[in-house]
């Protein structure tokens, strides 16, 4: 469970329902036109934009935002590695055969099974290297699926707002009139404002992070993989992965 996300949610919507019971408009926070026309409208659009192959992982990727699975740390990759270079060095590297099938991850079990048919260490980085840049450009298009939805859930208020205006001009004459037109505007106003900065754009970045921390793992899996293969001593195996990470780790506040 990813802490800080439910600890973030609760906070936008604790502070959205104080400001409303403060200014005692608790009660047009709900409407029940305005939700259809911006969500209703927003999730067509991305349905009519995105293949269902695409389509069909946003759910599950909008869950792992709040409900993340729990993963290695990359200090325990090493540490992990480097038992596995300690074995190699003293059984020989076939000796890790036994420890494929205790792997729940798939990518460094498939990496410590290439390595024991020896293969070349370019063949290695290559084979490892083309799944991760399939897993990357995988994960983005999910994640630019979520961006997408929050371009649209604005544009959506805006319509539920233009829709609000033209039933304010048709019943102008009714002042009675006035009230529930005028709510369905600024209401839908609302929720696409609201759903795009609180909800889609948060968790298009918060994938995208999850991404990179995931395959900066698996670089660090493949140096490993390819430091074992080259008989390094395991002390060697952790110095290396050590410098690894903290290189990758400031090239990526470089960039950030």
């Amino acid at each position: 469970m990813d802490l800080m996300s439910l600890f973030g949610l609760t906070i936008g919507l604790g502070a959205i329902y104080i400001v409303m019971y403060w200014g005692g408009t608790v009660h047009l926070l709900w409407h029940k036109d305005a939700f259809v026309l911006v969500f209703g409208g927003t999730f067509a659009s991305i349905m009519i934009a995105t293949p269902w192959s695409l389509f069909k992982n946003v759910p599950r990727a909008l869950m792992s935002v709040f409900f993340s699975r729990q993963r290695l740390s990359p200090r325990q990759v090493i540490t992990l590695l480097v038992s596995y270079a300690e074995k190699a060095k003293r059984s020989g590297i076939a000796s890790l055969q036994e420890d494929i099938g205790q792997l729940k991850d798939r990518f460094l079990s498939d990496g410590i099974m290439m390595a024991i048919d020896g293969l070349d260490i370019d063949l290695i980085r290559e084979n490892l290297m083309k799944e991760i840049i399939f897993i990357r450009k995988r994960h983005y298009q999910v994640s630019n699926v979520v961006r997408t939805m929050g371009t649209f859930a604005p544009i959506f208020g805006l319509l539920a707002t233009l829709l609000g205006i033209v039933q304010v001009l048709k019943g102008i004459s009714d002042p009675k009139s006035l009230g529930a037109s005028m709510a369905i505007a600024v209401t839908g106003t609302f929720y696409g404002i609201c759903s795009a900065n609180f909800l889609f754009l948060p968790v298009a970045n918060k994938l995208e992070a999850q991404t990179e921390s995931e395959l900066l793992l698996k670089e660090v899996i493949i140096e490993g993989i390819l430091s074992i293969q080259q008989g390094d001593i395991p002390l060697i195996v952790s110095r290396k992965l050590q410098a690894f990470l903290a290189y990758q780790l400031r090239e990526k506040r470089k960039i950030g």
